[in-house]
């Protein structure tokens, strides 16, 4: 991937070794749970002999910011306290009939 402000407009393609990558601006596509996400104007390199893309780094990681940002903190659980068991048994719910 490469780097959107690089100071060069063209580079040399390292997938067909013919062709140069440009710098532009396209439409990402991406997928969030079952969501078809898209972004205009993003970044990215594109070979004019093969057409292979290459998305700016930087604006990656910007838009995986955006898409799923850190969680809030949460407060450690408290400890559970343990239930007090009773030496007696327990009782049940009907009398016992003698038979």
């Amino acid at each position: 991937m490469r780097k959107y402000n690089e100071p060069h407009s063209m580079l040399p393609c390292n997938e067909c070794n013919i062709g140069m990558m440009h710098k532009t601006r396209v439409t990402y596509f991406t997928w969030l749970a079952d969501e078809l996400i898209t972004v205009p104007d993003f970044p990215a390199w594109i070979c004019d002999v093969c057409g292979k893309r290459e998305y700016d780094v930087e604006a990656l990681n910007r838009l995986a910011l955006l898409l799923s940002p850190l969680p809030p903190k949460t407060q450690s659980p408290k400890p559970k306290k343990a239930a007090a068991k009773s030496d007696s048994p327990k009782a049940s719910a009907q009398p016992h009939s003698p038979e």
